[in-house]
């Protein structure tokens, strides 16, 4: 059973960083390519960042470009995104996404709470 279940959220002051983790289970790391999303208050979710299942490869979204980075430690099962440089437009509850890049199977897990706030 694949399980995803994140971590390293809290609350942050502007201008300070976070770095979440998303510990997968359940599943073969390389076959997954893996995102973050977000979502604020009556907001709908948004794509912060993705990576493919070797790591090469990672994309943004423009609101994060140059202050986030998306990474992976297959051997750990681990996904990070390391947040710098964090805005009060940060404040959301940050998902981790899974893909199974062969039956295209998506898991979720169950969010982590990020507040930046003076």
């Amino acid at each position: 059973q694949v399980q995803l279940v994140e971590s390293g959220g809290g609350l942050v002051q502007p201008g300070e960083t976070l770095k979440l983790s998303c510990a997968a289970s359940g599943f073969t790391s390389s076959i997954y390519s893996m995102r973050w999303y977000r979502q604020a208050p009556g907001k709908e979710r948004e794509l912060v960042a993705c990576i493919t299942t070797t790591g090469d490869n990672t994309d943004y979204a423009n609101s994060v470009k140059g202050r986030f980075t998306i990474s992976r430690d297959n051997a750990k099962n681990l996904v990070y995104l390391q947040m710098n440089s964090l805005k009060p437009e940060d404040t959301a509850v940050y998902y981790c996404r899974a893909r199974n890049t062969i039956n295209y199977n998506v898991y979720w897990g169950q969010g982590t709470q990020v507040t930046v706030s003076s």
